[in-house]
C-alpha cells in the first residue's frame, strides 16, 4: 500500500477559537504548561497514544506522534473571540477550573491572549449577553469582519496552517432550512440577514472559505448544513464535529458496546446533570438544552440498533436532564441509572456517579482534533473527517450513512486512517497466520 503524500508540518500552526471560556482556557493553560514541563498531556491521543502496525508478532507499537507528522506543542500559537472582552488569564480565573498556582505559572502566556470582539445573537444564547461584538450591518459584513480578523491572527502571529474549533456556548436548537440547502443561498441569506444564520455557522463560513479546518465543539447545528459541506468539498477543506464527547455521555458509548457485545437487554436509562459553569447556565434556556438533548439521546440508538434486536432493545426508556446548580462550578455530575436484563429476563441494575471536570476531559479533545484536522487538511483530505467521530457526541457524517457511535469502533477507524495515510496495511484482524 502506498503512502499519501502529506506537507510536512513546518511553521507555526495557529489554533483559533470562537470562545475563550473553560474549555478553551483549560486547553491554552495545559499547553502552556506542558511546554514547561509543569505537568502531563494525559486525555491525549496525539501526546500518549501509540499505534500497532503490521502483526503482533512485529512489535511495532510507534507513538502516534512519531507515526505522522503532527504540529509540535512549541509551534501552536492561539487566537479567540468573545462576547466578554477578558483576556485568556483573567478568564480562567473566572472559569475557575485551574488552580491559582498553576495558571500563575503561565499567567504571561495568557495575559497575551486578548479576544476579539464576537459575531453573537442573543436569540441563540439567551442567557448570556455581553458588550464585546461586532456590530456591522449585515452577517455578510460580519463574515468579511471575521475573515479580516483571521488574516490579521495570522500576520500578526506569523502562523503558515490555521484551524478553527468552536468552543462557544451552545446555540439555541435548529434543523436545517432553505437558506442552509446551498452554497448560494446561504451568501445571499447572509446579505439579507438571514434570521436562520446563527452565529457558528458564520465562523464555520469565514473559515472554510478561507481553506481553514472548522470543527465544532457543541452539539448545535453549525458547519452540518448542505451549503457549508458545498463550500468545504469546493475548497478540500476538512471539517468535523460535533458536541465534545466527554462525561456522561462519554460513558454511555463505552458501556452500551459491551451490553450489545454480550447481547444484554437494556429497558431504561436515565440520566441528570448538575453543572454550574457556563455551559449549564446556557443549558438552562429549554431551547439550548434541546440541542444537548439531541445530541445525548442520538447515542444509544445507533449503538444499540432497536431494529436488528427488538427484543433486547426495542423498549429502551431512554431520558436526559441537565441542571444549573451555580455551587458546582465547572465540576460536573453526572448520575446515571441503568436498568438491564439478562438470562430468562431478569433484571439487573448499573448506578454510575461520575465525578468529572468537563473542562479537564474537554481539553485534550480540542488539541487533538486541532491537530488531526491540521494534518488531514496537509495531506489533501477534504470534506468531512469521519475518521475524528472518535472525539465527538454527534458525529457528523455523510447524508447517506448513519453515525458511529462505538468509541471502540471510533477508534478502529481513527487508527486505520492514520496506518493508510502512512502505506501501512490496515489492522482487520484476519489473516492466514496464526498470529494476526
Amino acid at each position: 500500500m502506498a503512502a499519501t503524500q502529506i506537507a510536512p508540518a513546518s511553521g507555526k500552526l495557529g489554533i483559533l477559537t470562537p470562545g475563550l471560556g473553560a474549555v478553551s482556557t483549560t486547553f491554552m493553560a495545559g499547553v502552556f504548561a506542558l511546554r514547561r514541563g509543569l505537568a502531563a498531556p494525559t486525555g491525549s491521543l496525539t501526546q500518549l497514544g501509540t499505534i500497532r502496525l503490521g502483526k503482533r508478532t512485529e512489535n511495532r507499537s510507534p507513538r502516534i506522534a512519531d507515526f505522522v507528522p503532527l504540529s509540535g506543542l512549541d509551534d501552536l500559537v492561539f487566537g479567540a473571540w468573545d462576547i466578554f472582552p477578558d483576556n485568556a488569564y483573567d478568564a480562567a480565573c473566572k472559569a475557575g477550573v485551574l488552580e491559582k498556582d498553576l495558571l500563575e505559572q503561565v499567567r504571561d502566556d495568557l495575559t497575551a491572549i486578548e479576544p476579539m470582539t464576537a459575531v453573537f445573537d442573543r436569540r441563540f444564547v439567551k442567557k448570556l449577553d455581553g458588550p464585546h461584538i461586532k456590530r456591522q450591518a449585515t452577517l455578510w459584513d460580519r463574515a468579511q469582519a471575521l475573515k479580516e480578523d483571521i488574516l490579521a491572527f495570522k500576520e500578526r502571529t506569523g502562523a503558515e496552517r490555521l484551524v478553527m474549533i468552536w468552543c462557544a456556548s451552545t446555540e439555541t436548537f435548529l434543523t436545517a432550512a432553505a437558506v442552509h440547502q446551498s452554497l448560494a443561498a446561504f451568501e445571499e441569506g447572509l446579505k439579507g440577514n438571514d434570521p436562520a444564520i446563527a452565529p457558528s455557522m458564520i465562523y464555520a463560513y469565514a473559515a472554510i472559505s478561507l481553506g481553514i479546518p472548522y470543527a465544532n465543539g457543541a452539539p448545535n447545528l453549525s458547519a452540518d448544513i448542505p451549503a457549508l459541506e458545498e463550500l468545504a468539498r469546493k475548497g478540500s477543506v476538512p471539517m468535523a464535529g460535533k458536541d465534545f464527547k466527554t462525561g456522561q455521555t462519554l460513558m454511555k458509548t463505552i458501556l452500551a458496546p459491551g451490553f450489545k457485545a454480550r447481547l444484554l437487554g437494556l429497558s431504561g436509562w436515565f440520566s441528570t446533570n448538575i453543572l454550574g459553569n457556563r455551559d449549564g447556565e446556557v443549558l438552562d434556556d429549554p431551547e439550548s438544552f434541546k440541542t444537548k438533548e439531541e445530541s445525548k439521546l442520538g447515542v444509544l440508538d445507533s449503538i444499540l440498533q432497536p431494529h436488528l434486536y427488538p427484543d433486547l432493545y426495542g423498549q429502551l426508556f431512554h431520558k436526559v436532564r441537565i441542571n444549573y446548580y451555580p455551587p458546582r462550578g465547572d465540576n460536573k455530575e453526572g448520575w446515571d441509572n441503568i436498568d438491564i436484563f439478562g438470562w430468562l429476563g431478569y433484571p439487573m441494575q448499573i448506578k454510575i456517579d461520575f465525578l468529572c471536570r468537563d473542562s479537564i476531559l474537554a481539553a485534550p479533545i480540542v488539541l487533538d482534533v486541532a491537530l488531526f484536522l491540521d494534518l488531514a487538511a496537509r495531506a489533501g483530505m477534504g470534506g468531512i473527517q469521519e475518521w475524528l467521530s472518535f472525539y465527538f457526541k454527534s458525529p457528523i457524517h455523510a447524508p447517506d450513512l448513519y453515525p458511529e457511535h462505538d468509541l471502540f469502533i471510533q477508534l478502529m477507524k481513527l487508527k486505520n486512517t492514520l496506518r493508510h495515510l502512512r502505506g501501512e496495511d490496515l489492522i482487520t484482524h484476519l489473516g492466514l497466520e496464526y498470529y494476526d
